[in-house]
C-alpha cells in the first residue's frame, strides 16, 4: 500500500484505471491500468497495432470511451476535460505544424489556442525554444527545417504552456540516429527535472534501465515495472520479443 505522500505525488501525474475501448467488435484496449508519477519517464513499449495510438487518442480526448477513468495532474478527464488537457503537453506521431508559418508564428498560434496572456507569450516562446536549442531558428519557415528540428520545435511547442504531464507518440519515427538520440536524451532530462512523461514507442533502444516500462500487446499490458528489473540479464530487445512474439 503506497504511503500518503506517494499517492499524492501520483495524483499530480497520470492515472489510468480499467480503460477499455473497441472499434466495433475489435478490442483495441482491454481493461488496462497504470500510473506514472511526476519525475518519471515511462516507456509504453509495444509493436505496431498494440493499441498505443488508441491510448494516446483517449488520453488526448480525441476518442472517448464509454467508461473512462483517466486523471491528468489530478483532474478527471471525463468530468473536467478542459482542466485535464490544460496540464497535458502532446507530441503526436504525425506532424501538426503549419509549414507556411515561421517557427515563432507556429508557437504564437499555439499560445493563443491555450489562452496564454499576450504579455507572457514572447517570453514563453523564447524560453521554450532556448530549451530545445531552437531560438536561432525562430524566424525560419517550418518547411525549411529538417525532420529533427521540426520534432524539436513540436516538443518546444508542447512545453510552451508548462504542462505537468508530457505525452509523446512515436516521436522519433523517421529521424536519423543523432536526432533520435538528442530528443530521447532531452525528454529524459525533462523527467529528471520533475515532469511526468509517457513515451510511446516500438524501439527498445530508446528505453533505459531506470525507466518505468509498460509492455502493451494486443490491447493488454503484459508487463509493468522498472526496465532493468524486467529484462533481467537479457538485452531489452530480446526480452521484448520474447514477450510479444507469436508462438509457433
Amino acid at each position: 500500500m503506497p504511503d500518503a505522500q506517494t499517492a499524492d505525488e501520483t495524483r499530480q501525474g497520470l492515472e489510468v484505471r480499467d480503460l477499455s475501448f473497441r472499434y466495433g467488435s475489435k478490442v483495441a484496449l482491454d481493461a488496462i491500468s497504470f500510473e506514472v508519477a511526476p519525475g518519471r519517464f515511462c516507456a509504453l513499449l509495444g509493436p505496431n497495432g498494440a493499441g498505443k495510438s488508441t491510448l494516446v487518442s483517449l488520453l488526448t480526448h480525441l476518442l472517448v470511451a464509454p467508461q473512462v477513468d483517466i486523471r491528468i495532474a489530478g483532474h478527471d478527464l471525463r468530468q473536467h476535460p478542459r482542466r485535464a488537457l490544460a496540464d497535458l503537453g502532446v507530441v503526436f506521431q504525425q506532424p501538426t505544424l503549419d509549414l507556411s508559418l515561421t517557427v515563432r508564428q507556429n508557437m504564437a498560434y499555439f499560445a493563443a489556442l491555450h489562452g496564454l496572456p499576450r504579455s507572457q507569450t514572447q517570453a514563453r516562446i523564447d524560453a521554450a525554444l532556448d530549451r530545445l536549442g531552437m531560438r536561432e531558428r525562430a524566424g525560419e519557415k517550418v518547411r525549411a527545417l529538417n525532420g529533427g528540428h521540426r520534432r524539436r520545435m513540436e516538443l518546444a511547442r508542447a512545453l510552451l504552456h508548462e504542462p505537468k504531464v508530457l505525452l509523446l507518440d512515436e516521436p522519433t519515427v523517421g529521424l536519423d540516429a543523432a536526432a533520435r538520440q538528442s530528443i530521447t536524451d532531452h525528454v529524459h532530462d525533462l523527467a529528471d527535472q520533475g515532469l511526468c512523461v509517457l513515451w510511446a514507442t516500438h524501439l527498445t533502444d530508446e528505453v533505459r534501465d531506470a525507466d518505468q516500462l509498460l509492455v502493451l500487446h494486443h490491447g493488454q499490458i503484459l508487463a509493468a515495472g522498472q526496465t532493468g528489473d524486467l529484462r533481467g540479464d537479457k538485452p531489452l530487445s530480446n526480452w521484448f520479443l520474447s514477450q510479444t512474439e507469436v508462438p509457433a
